[in-house]
């Protein structure tokens, strides 16, 4: 029995994932696939190679392969002419709002395709090093967009797209998915595992602690205290904190991927005894997709530019707060793709699956993108902190509160999904008729040191008289 395990990990190091994945298909299935990469999974397509394998030369019948698998294989790929569109208007004069729409439909299908290489290269990894590239990659839009951002200066834009990427998460994926898993399994009873949904929410209530704090320095000070006294304590509690919501999410790599990782397998036991599901295996090699991925990711990276460097004048074209855009369109545009395979399954009542995507993903953008971003701009010298001021962070923290207590008891029903959908265009109308300039990072720190000021001299003015 060693000897096989031995002989089947050898191949998978020799390049040969037909014997990985049949030698170990529950492992690889379990462990190297995470909810983020099977939601994406239903949006692919099976593909027709039967015309490329007539090709009579063996390197062109493989990079036609390869491309009909990356390009093709999905059910997005209308999307990516916007890629060379966006591209192209860049450099024949399109008007800014154009290139912003086009570069936001152009990365839909990029996500995606991220998501399924991820999966690829998890078939050669190992369960283990592939379950990491999953968790790792598999938020990576936001990440670019946000130090692309960074390195503009545009402080604002960055809060406001990672708050949004946290409450579409929330409440508009998990909203619909349990609304529509809801009215398609009307006559039966959807249940859940709960003890993946306490673990999420265990570690996005501690982040929320991370984001109150240091806004709540703005009002402990007198009227004595000067601004940039509290902004230069609010700067150093939020990287402190970022260091330790860093740690706190490799602790969380470690318990879903290592030691208790049957809590987060649980949406496929189904399929643990059924001898008729068909094992998987890789459909293209190793380096061909360590180099697509790379490819992939230059592409996410151009086009986050285009989005970054056009917001502010498809806002004022559109007549839309860059608040409205960064925190509504940008991540329903931007996670398209697994939003909709989180809603497929739970229209197949698999709400492990739903969940796992919702919660996972909210869970990686506040503990690991949102600390990342804060010690990448302390690198570069920038003053971002974990003060998302008082609305974002109020909408954050109802968010959490509400979903936890619609979670809290195992079981869904449409009425839940629908309350948390509401809920999420409560938000969007508070954002959309939000005409206030951009927020400063420490804007609240000084509104609240101005009414402090104000306070303190119309009591010196009661009592003097």
């Amino acid at each position: 029995m060693a000897g096989i395990v031995q002989e089947q990990w050898s191949a998978a190091e020799n390049g040969n994932p037909t014997m990985t994945a049949k030698g170990s298909s529950r492992e690889l299935r379990h462990g190297g696939r995470t909810a983020h990469s099977m939601s994406s999974s239903s949006l692919r397509k099976k593909s027709d190679l039967r015309v490329i394998q007539k090709v009579p030369y063996k390197g062109l019948k493989e990079f036609l392969s390869n491309l009909q698998e990356v390009i093709l294989g999905t059910k997005l790929a209308i999307l990516f002419p916007a890629i060379p569109a966006a591209i192209i208007g860049t450099y024949c004069g399109f008007s800014q709002p154009w290139i912003f729409g086009l570069s936001l439909l152009g990365l839909t299908p990029l996500a995606e395709r991220v998501s399924f290489l991820t999966e690829q290269l998890a078939f050669y990894t190992g369960p283990t090093l592939g379950g990491l590239l999953n968790a790792t990659c598999g938020n990576a839009t936001e990440l670019i967009i946000a130090i692309l951002a960074l390195t503009n200066h545009k402080v604002a834009v960055v809060k406001y797209s990672l708050l949004g990427s946290i409450l579409s998460n929330l409440l508009l994926v998990l909203g619909t998915s349990l609304f529509c898993g809801g009215i398609a399994n009307l006559r039966r009873e959807q249940r859940f595992d709960r003890k993946q949904a306490d673990v999420n929410f265990f570690l996005l209530l501690m982040g929320l602690l991370c984001h109150l704090l240091p806004m709540l320095f703005g009002y402990v000070g007198n009227g004595e205290t000067s601004a940039d006294l509290i902004a230069d304590m609010s700067l150093s509690l939020s990287r402190a904190s970022s260091i330790v919501m860093l740690i706190s999410y490799i602790a969380y790599l470690v318990f879903q991927l290592w030691t208790h990782r049957q809590l987060f397998d649980a949406q496929d036991q189904e399929d643990e005894f059924d001898d008729n599901v068909e094992e998987e295996t890789a459909v293209i090699g190793f380096w061909s997709g360590f180099v697509w991925l790379v490819g992939m990711t230059l592409v996410i990276a151009l086009l986050s530019e285009y989005v970054v460097a056009t917001i502010e004048e498809a806002s004022e074209s559109w007549g839309l707060s860059v608040s409205f855009i960064s925190i509504i369109l940008l991540p329903i545009v931007g996670n398209a793709a697994e939003h909709a395979g989180a809603i497929i399954f739970a229209f197949k009542n698999k709400l492990d699956i739903s969940l796992g995507v919702a919660l996972g993903s909210a869970t990686q953008i506040g503990l690991f993108v949102v600390p990342l971003t804060i010690i990448v701009a302390w690198i570069l010298g920038i003053n971002m902190d974990l003060n998302f001021n008082l609305l974002e962070t109020g909408s954050l923290a109802l968010s959490i509160i509400i979903t936890a207590f619609t979670l809290q008891d195992g079981t869904s029903h449409y009425m839940k999904g629908l309350v948390l959908l509401l809920c999420y265009i409560i938000i969007a109308i508070c954002f959309f008729v939000d005409k206030l300039p951009q927020k400063q990072p420490n804007a609240v720190h000084l509104g609240h040191q101005l009414m402090n000021n104000v306070a303190a001299a119309v009591g010196e003015g009661v009592f003097s008289s």
